[in-house]
């Protein structure tokens, strides 16, 4: 059974309590009315029984009176008779009567009840929905500049957004400070990285170079190369973990077939490209760089002789971009680990010509700066395939026209 609402509760809270002081009212009035009726002597005149009067003697007042079920009862007996039925008859009117107000002032009550909660619970769903529009964007670091910014009085509601907002405010200025350092170093490194590739290039190239420095200077160039490798990545995360302010209209299955164009694969053989219309609005350059990174990475961690295949669609309101390649068995549990910085498969943390580890990394930076996202699936037999998920177009121009091109033929996948 699914669990109640705070709301819910609280309007069955409210009309429990309601319910229960209504009740113990009338309870408490029944006997005051009980005690407090007048008990009055004998009476003379007209009396009424069974819907029948019974009439004396002016002045007189009889010792008996026959009843209409045809007992004979004095007059003290019928008085008694009369005054008990009209005591039973008015208390059970104030419990039925009693009741049925009860019951639906009490339907009123739980009513208010229930808008009074929502109006109270307000602020808790305030902070609800920034804390989740926070949750959704903290990944991309685009939430945290968020803040609830509650109004009202200074209650505990009101003390624990301020509370909410301050600790933003530090998890925004930590980030912030963060990424900065990672942009400001790699920019720093560049500098002494290129000096260093000039110099080591002269130096191999002098006609009096030994065959032994020419063939340290090469060594040392592929080191440098690989150190600018490493900053550029720094480079494109610091600068993909951003929001992306500027947007155009970018078709991924375009995307997929140039880096497919582009990329060498080498004994890795490209198979199936089902190129579907996945129109997006975001960052040419960083959307390239994402597909690039996939494929790159297919193509890294596969076997000899291996494929890759690479699919784009879109469904949902989602354009989708899905590569898949045969490699190393993944175990379920190492595939949180992929997507972080610097991590590698367990197979992989030795040997640094298979990459740094920053790939999948710049991957899953991009897709959330576009409001997206990236999920690893281990492929049978050995494999993953990586899809990427991110909002699509408003744009029918781009889709009518990717809907236009051509079908790619699928080729075999292994």
């Amino acid at each position: 059974m699914r669990r109640l609402s705070i709301r819910v509760r609280l309007t069955v809270l409210y009309g429990s309590l309601f319910f229960f002081a209504g009740a113990l009212l009338l309870g408490v009035t029944y006997l005051l009315v009980k005690q407090a009726i007048y008990e009055p002597g004998k009476v003379g005149g007209v009396a009424f029984t069974g819907g029948k009067t019974i009439e004396a003697q002016p002045g007189t007042v009889p010792e008996n009176v026959q009843l209409s079920d045809g007992r004979t009862v004095s007059i003290d007996t019928f008085v008694k008779e009369q005054q008990n039925q009209a005591r039973a008859d008015l208390l059970n009117s104030l419990l039925t009567q009693g009741g049925l107000a009860l019951g639906g002032v009490g339907v009123i009550a739980i009513g208010f009840g229930w808008l009074m909660a929502e109006r109270g619970l307000r602020p808790v769903h305030q902070i609800t929905a920034t804390a989740r529009r926070v949750a959704a964007g903290a990944s991309a670091q685009r939430g945290l500049h968020e803040r609830i910014a509650l109004t009202g009085p200074r209650d505990e509601i009101k003390e624990l957004a301020d509370t909410f907002d301050d600790m933003l405010e530090r998890l925004d200025r930590s980030f912030d400070g963060q990424r900065s350092f990672v942009a400001n170093a790699s920019h720093e490194l560049r500098t002494p990285l290129a000096i260093n590739r000039a110099l080591v290039e002269v130096s191999i190239t002098r006609p009096d170079a030994s065959p032994d420095a020419r063939q340290l200077g090469e060594t040392l160039l592929a080191v440098n190369a690989r150190h600018e490798r490493l900053v550029d990545g720094l480079l494109t995360l610091a600068d993909s973990e951003n929001p992306v302010t500027e947007r155009a209209t970018v078709d991924l299955s375009d995307v997929a077939t140039h880096v497919l164009d582009q990329t060498p694969t080498g004994e890795v053989t490209v198979g199936e490209r089902a190129l579907e219309a996945a129109p997006v609005a975001g960052d040419p350059v960083l959307l390239e760089r994402l597909a690039q990174n996939l494929v790159e990475n297919a193509v890294r961690h596969n076997r000899p002789g291996g494929w890759l295949s690479v699919a784009t669609g879109s469904a949902d309101g989602y354009a989708t971009l899905s590569v898949t390649n045969t490699g190393p068995v993944v175990a379920p549990y190492e595939l949180g680990t992929i997507f972080e910085p610097f991590r590698r498969l367990a197979g992989d943390r030795i040997g640094s010509e298979r990459g740094f580890g920053l790939g999948l990394s710049i991957v899953r930076a991009v897709a959330r700066a576009h409001g997206g996202d990236v999920v690893a699936v281990p492929r049978p037999g050995g494999g993953l395939t990586v899809t990427v998920r991110l909002p699509t177009s408003d744009s029918e121009a781009v889709a009518a026209r990717s809907r236009s091109r051509p079908t790619v033929p699928r080729a075999p996948a292994g």
